[in-house]
């Protein structure tokens, strides 16, 4: 049974790629487009992992993954924070609210980093 990932990404190209290449190579995939939408897939599907930007409508990714992570139901699913947003700072607070990773889309091979966090997340 193929494992099943969650994207929570306002950037439909961003999607639409990650989507096309995770199915690829055999992952189930879902996607939302905002924060409450988002938090209610991942509550709904239970995905085995979930892919998660920063900035989106509604509701932020550092609170959609702080109110994953602790929520007892769903604090084992693993998030990686994938963002735009590459300071310091940003990382951090990532990890405070829960995260199991932080990859910056601003990085050249930001999708061979993906994958290797996937496989080691999943």
């Amino acid at each position: 049974m193929s494992k099943k990932i969650l994207l929570v990404d306002d950037e439909e190209t961003i999607t639409d790629l990650m989507t096309k290449r995770l199915q690829n190579i055999g992952y189930e995939v879902e996607s939302a487009a905002n924060g409450p939408d988002g938090l209610n897939m991942a509550r709904s599907i239970e995905p085995d992992l979930i892919v998660l930007d920063l900035m989106l409508p509604g509701i932020d990714g550092y609170k959609v993954c702080q109110m994953l992570k602790f929520d007892e139901y769903f604090r084992e699913i693993p998030i990686i924070l994938l963002s735009a947003r590459d300071q310091e700072s940003d990382k951090l607070m990532g990890f405070k609210t829960g995260a199991n990773a932080y990859l910056s889309k601003t990085s050249v091979s930001w999708w061979e980093e993906l994958q290797e966090k996937i496989k080691e997340l999943i």
